[in-house]
């Protein structure tokens, strides 16, 4: 990662070893990540926040948590090449160090003696004295090669997908799933989960101006009217920190966009899985004067959330903890529903470093029966003549198109509208009568919206 090298620190003693800051933050949120199942875009800025790290020590710090999670599946085999010995036969914590040290060696511009030192320093001050040795000796073999050279060596005899897997830092059923949908353009939008994104942020109708947020460095991001992109912290901007504004992905905008265009008669509208409020905000924003929204969260904490994204509004919407798929409402009272359902998050691997290896297959089938479950209520609580936008972050058939044709094949009140003609600011994302957002071409997440009309 050019820009941020740092200097090299002179060996430590071995009875007092100095690790910096940033590198110990990584190392701690990494730690937590792998222990404690944390997601590392949360509790990395907590971390910061307490060790009063800013400036290029946090840039540094983001870059290694961020790029060791995303590319540890490939790390973890040139780490096995490397030690001669699985990763089952080292303890957690000494992994953690070596894939911090990988990541350094072969993606950033730290220097082969620097990476080693610091993580030998690091393995002392974290693990102990015993695994210095160790750790010294893995990270010099990994750092005789560069990225390219480990992925040539690893790749040999292996199939074309698994190379791709192996390059692109994905597992080989996510590869095989972008495949299945892009072909010889899935390598892009592999590619394209490695990028860092910058942080996009939303400006709600009404409630900030575009003059504050020029100000303030922000920049138009092109495709939805109120995305601006923003290279700073996003909680130093006031309108942020007050709900005027909030951080959400241009594809996420989109998506609630679309379903304020459709035509639909007058009526109170739903969103069934608010959490953690983006869109609700940007919902309760653009709907007409008089117009109830009401939100509905299953976990209290993410309702909670959804309470803090329209707070500024001078029409909140009105929030309600439950499980969507029992609905406490009576069906056919909504002219819209918002069904952004819960999803293997594969659209956002750009945003969620780590997800990528934390979900499987089996993931992808239980989630099936939780979105079918919540778009037939979706329905069923959709007026005559109203409509309904079924959305996920994920672009794997099973979570969308599989979705939406097994609960239409078992309705007869419901058809679907094509949704591309719904956002014209978006090119190429059309998908059927379906709409499929990428990051390799939209530079958003990989956003999934049907339009489903009651009839």
């Amino acid at each position: 990662m050019s820009g941020l090298r740092r200097p090299a620190r002179p060996a430590a003693s071995r009875r007092r070893p100095q690790v910096d800051a940033a590198r110990r933050v990584a190392y701690d949120a990494l730690r937590a990540v792998h222990a404690d199942d944390a997601y590392a875009n949360l509790v990395l800025p907590d971390l910061l926040g307490q060790r009063q790290l800013t400036g290029r020590d946090a840039a540094f710090a983001t870059e290694l948590l961020h790029g060791t999670c995303r590319g540890e599946g490939s790390y973890d085999r040139v780490i096995e090449a490397a030690a001669g010995r699985p990763l089952r036969s080292l303890q957690p914590a000494v992994v953690d160090v070596l894939r911090l040290g990988t990541h350094q060696l072969l993606r950033m511009d730290v220097p082969v003696h620097a990476a080693v030192t610091t993580s030998v320093d690091l393995a002392r001050a974290a693990v102990g004295e015993r695994v210095a040795g160790l750790v010294n000796a893995v990270l010099r073999r990994v750092g005789r090669q560069s990225w390219q050279e480990w992925v040539e060596q690893l790749s040999e005899g292996l199939p074309p997908l698994e190379q791709l897997a192996l390059a692109t830092a994905h597992p080989l059923w996510v590869v095989e799933a972008f495949t299945d949908l892009l072909g010889d353009e899935a390598a892009a939008a592999l590619a394209a989960d490695n990028a860092n994104p910058t942080t996009t942020l939303v400006q709600r109708p009404g409630l900030v101006e575009d003059a504050e947020l020029r100000a303030a460095g922000a920049e138009p991001t092109g495709l939805s009217p109120f995305g601006w992109r923003l290279a700073g912290p996003p909680g130093e901007l006031a309108a942020v920190r007050d709900g005027r504004a909030g951080v959400q992905d241009e594809g996420s905008q989109l998506v609630a966009l679309a379903l304020t265009r459709a035509e639909a008669p007058a009526g109170p509208w739903l969103d069934v899985c608010s959490g953690p409020g983006g869109k609700t905000a940007l919902l309760s924003a653009l709907a007409p004067a008089g117009t109830p929204v009401l939100a509905v969260e299953r976990q209290q904490h993410r309702s909670r959330l959804v309470r803090q994204a329209v707070r500024a509004l001078p029409r909140p919407a009105t929030v309600l903890t439950a499980d969507s798929t029992r609905p406490a409402w009576r069906a056919s009272r909504f002219a819209r529903v918002l069904a952004d359902v819960p999803c293997t998050g594969l659209g956002a691997l750009r945003r969620r470093p780590e997800a990528r290896w934390r979900r499987s297959t089996a993931d992808v089938d239980q989630l099936h029966e939780l979105q079918r479950a919540l778009l037939h209520s979706a329905l069923d609580s959709t007026a005559p003549g109203g409509v309904t936008a079924y959305a996920t972050c994920s672009p794997h058939r099973h979570e969308t198109a599989d979705v939406v044709a097994s609960v239409l094949a078992e309705r007869t009140d419901v058809t679907a509208e094509p949704a591309a003609p719904l956002l014209p600011e978006v090119a190429d994302a059309a998908l059927g009568d379906y709409l499929q957002l990428w990051p390799h071409r939209h530079g958003t997440d990989a956003m999934f919206l049907a339009l489903l009309r009651r009839r």
